[in-house]
């Protein structure tokens, strides 16, 4: 009987690639589910967990992001400013329409990656933005048909 050695790759044998998924009527959890997939490295055979194996995502149109049943109103996200009774809350609500609506997004796939050096840095490689245009034609990103892969990932509200 041959022993196999196990594979562990290097960082040297990553290759990135750049991909664009766009979020309008995508269900919020199923989106940064497979971001965080995608983000981790977690689709390739080669993935290894101490190494960032992870491709970089764009994600375009989070403001129209979907959340289902009561969620979007219900939905309320909690931060302290450090003060005394200094616990603040806004809802999905609130913050889609408002200002920063990507941050909905981010903090979905935030919350499925690890909190560790390796996770900060895989989050780097994560750029959400609100509208239909992103800056990085240059890296010529291909498209992922999020919708095509199950119909219960897209809902229309």
């Amino acid at each position: 009987m041959v022993a196999m050695k196990t594979y562990s790759a290097k960082p040297a044998d990553v290759t990135r690639g750049w991909y664009v998924i766009d979020a309008e009527d995508m269900v919020l959890g199923r989106l940064a589910s497979f971001v965080s997939m995608r983000l981790r490295g977690k689709h390739k055979p080669m993935y290894t967990p101490h190494i960032d194996c992870g491709d970089n995502i764009i994600v375009i149109n989070a403001q129209k992001v979907a959340l289902t049943g009561n969620k979007r109103a219900a939905k309320t996200y909690y931060w302290h400013t450090g003060w005394p009774g200094g616990i603040k809350s806004r809802t999905a609500e609130k913050i889609l329409d408002g200002a920063h609506p990507e941050r909905v997004v981010i903090k979905a796939v935030e919350r499925m990656i690890t909190r560790s050096p390796l996770g900060r840095q895989q989050m780097k490689k994560l750029h959400v933005y609100g509208g239909a245009e992103h800056p990085h034609d240059a890296q010529q990103p291909e498209a992922i048909d999020l919708a095509a892969m199950n119909p219960k990932n897209k809902r229309s509200a």
